[in-house]
């Protein structure tokens, strides 16, 4: 890798590093520790390797029993530096040999690994093309002994490259393929795969050998670097005649030189940490809340407080302060007693039967409902739950309302939380259920304060009302004229002959006023549509609000708080 190239892929992880870091920060409260525990060891790997020496690169060569990488080992040295025997197996201990080159540092990474000091050698020649590679000698992946194999799978994750040595009989080992180099398949750019002991091999068996070898690899989907596209380097020597052993320090020379070992190892580490994490931050399809879902939260809870019943309820006071505004004086008269029985009829009941508060979720249409107050008059006006419906808040507004606000609550947490990874998806839910609590004494207290406004009537009396009640006074006096005259003619007040001159009057004034309340009737229907509308509308609103307020807000911080991890994990993941 060139110098700017090696620099560029460094700038691009730093970056990577610290979207994972903030990741992590962010996500604490709301993924399981141990689904971050990865991560975070990548970060403190990152950070530990990035204070020890960047000028050196830590090579380990990996293989089983009998495959001879002590051998390649003090091949590459120059020196029977790592200890070569039939005995089985021979290495116990990692064995460094570096080519520091003038370089400091390497002393800090020796320490991180592990390596005794005794274990610690130079090289017999000087081979400037190695400087600042450090050469590890672990111990057998497959020995019988468990703390050997600990430290292989614990020195593994700690080196910048690996070389791993096979030979031709172990080579398609399934414990070499299936526990290291499948897991290990997105490290391709940092691993170098020798077959050694070719020089057993008769013919060209070495490179059918070599081909069977990359056909495995393949398989276990470690890209390999063909056609100078990046991936792991398959060469095939012999340490013991020296065969291939100055191509592989060859390689080696370059992969050190590139100095970009460290960067394209914590690269792979994050690739792997990402990967890992997916599911805890990679949604399924768009996420967030439609405005259809609101709407239908919204429109739930306009029926929980009887919005369209309100909304009817005050449509039918407007006409009744219309007609009784409008109305003739005999009229008014007939409103005012059947106000007086209505109240007298409320005293007698027996307390806590009418306390005249909206009680959400109750019936809102229907025989005893709000179409039961059709006649407008009354104190109850059609709004459930009033004194037309002889029932409190108390008795069952609350128990019938609740299951339409709490459905209306799981629905629009079901659709915030659709396609969210599953952590995400529940922290959605109980910031749901947290705000729902209290939403429907709130709705009550919306629904109460609705009807006590119509309670009071509308706000203000046009102007036609005052003309209409001046026309039906005149029409009054009209009517109480024409029967006072014809009287009058009856009984010899006045001239019998003149009777027919009350006729008029009378006949106008008896006639006229209810014409008159009839033509102010279809006059106001339109007011009264309206008047109803705003009064629905001014419910709605005040219920979604609400809402809004305790249900949507908390759920679309929520929201918020995803999108902005995964964006974070966008940039770790390198996406």
């Amino acid at each position: 890798m060139p110098g700017g190239a090696r620099r560029a892929a460094g700038e691009g992880l730093r970056p990577r590093l610290e979207a994972l870091r903030e990741l992590i920060a962010l996500s604490r409260s709301r993924l399981d520790g141990a689904v971050l525990d990865g991560a975070g060891r990548v970060l403190e790997a990152a950070d530990e390797r990035y204070r020890l020496s960047g000028e050196h690169t830590v090579v380990a060569l990996a293989g089983a029993t009998g495959s001879g990488k002590s051998s390649l080992f003090n091949a590459l040295a120059g020196a029977p530096r790592s200890e070569v025997a039939a005995r089985r197996p021979t290495t116990a201990e990692p064995v460094a040999c570096v080519w520091s080159g003038g370089r400091p540092g390497a002393e800090g990474l020796l320490r991180r690994l592990g390596v005794p000091v005794h274990r610690r050698h130079t090289p017999a020649q000087g081979s400037p093309e190695l400087a600042g590679l450090v050469l590890l000698d672990l111990p057998d992946h497959d020995s019988s002994a468990t703390a050997n194999r600990e430290q292989v799978d614990r020195m593994l994750e700690l080196v910048d490259a690996v070389v791993w040595v096979v030979d031709p009989e172990k080579y398609a080992d399934g414990v070499l393929h299936e526990r290291y180099l499948r897991p290990l398949a997105g490290y391709a750019e940092v691993t170098f795969v020798v077959l050694n002991q070719v020089d057993r091999l008769p013919g060209d068996a070495a490179d059918q050998v070599v081909d069977d070898l990359r056909r495995l690899l393949d398989e276990d989907g470690l890209a390999l670097g063909e056609h100078g596209e990046p991936g792991a380097a398959v060469l095939a020597l012999s340490a013991a005649t020296g065969e291939g052993v100055a191509e592989l320090r060859e390689a080696l020379g370059q992969f050190v030189a590139e100095r970009g070992a460290a960067d394209r190892r914590l690269t792979a580490d994050v690739d792997t940490a990402a990967e890992r994490l997916r599911t805890a931050y990679a949604a399924d399809g768009r996420v967030g809340l439609t405005e259809g879902a609101r709407e239908e939260f919204d429109d739930r809870l306009a029926e929980a407080v009887g919005a369209v019943a309100t909304g009817r309820a005050a449509e039918r006071d407007w006409l009744r302060h219309a007609e009784r505004a409008c109305g003739s004086p005999w009229s008014r008269l007939r409103a005012r007693r059947k106000d007086r029985r209505a109240r007298r009829r409320g005293a007698a009941a027996p307390r806590g039967a009418g306390t005249g508060a909206v009680r959400i979720g109750a019936p809102r249409t229907g025989a005893g409902g709000a179409e039961a107050g059709g006649g407008g008059e009354g104190a109850g006006r059609g709004v459930p739950g009033s004194r037309a419906s002889g029932r409190g808040p108390g008795e069952d507004g609350r128990a019938t309302a609740r299951p339409v606000v709490e459905q209306a609550v799981r629905t629009v947490a079901g659709e915030a939380a659709h396609g969210l990874p599953l952590p995400w998806a529940q922290a959605v839910r109980e910031a749901a259920v947290r705000g729902a609590e209290g939403l429907p004494e709130a709705l009550d207290a919306v629904a109460a304060e609705a009807e006590e406004g119509l309670r009071h009537g509308p706000d203000g009396k046009p102007r036609w009302w005052t003309v209409a009640a001046s026309v039906q006074g005149l029409l009054f006096v009209l009517q109480v004229v024409g029967v006072l005259w014809m009287v009058g003619a009856v009984t010899g007040v006045v001239d019998p002959a003149e009777w027919l001159s009350g006729v008029l009057p009378a006949v106008v004034g008896t006639v006229g006023g209810p014409a008159l309340t009839w033509l102010c009737g279809v006059v106001a229907r339109g007011p009264a549509r309206r008047y109803g509308q705003e009064a629905e509308r001014r419910l709605r609103g005040t219920a979604a609000g609400c809402g809004r307020a305790r249900v949507l807000e908390p759920v679309a911080a929520e929201l918020l708080r995803y999108r902005e991890v995964r964006e974070r994990y966008a940039v770790a993941s390198g996406v």
